[in-house]
């Protein structure tokens, strides 16, 4: 199984980093450096997915690509 892809950018307005996971709908967390928004992010994953369990709700299966990546 593919793993979920993760955006980080940069933001100037928060001054620090942000990352999400498209596939897993408002999962997102911030930090100063790429590595602290990551393992933060990986966090939110975690606790997404154990409350997506626990509640009951569908599980979506990694399908985010970005543009760069898609194939025409």
């Amino acid at each position: 199984m593919k793993d979920y892809h993760i955006n980080v950018f940069y933001s100037e307005e928060d001054e620090g980093y942000i990352a999400d996971i498209p596939d897993l709908k408002y999962c997102s967390a911030f930090g100063s450096t790429v590595e602290e928004t990551v393992s933060e992010v990986l966090n939110a994953k975690a606790a997404w997915l154990a409350a997506a369990k626990v509640e009951g709700k569908s599980i979506p299966k990694p399908k985010y690509r970005p543009a760069i990546y898609q194939i025409n």
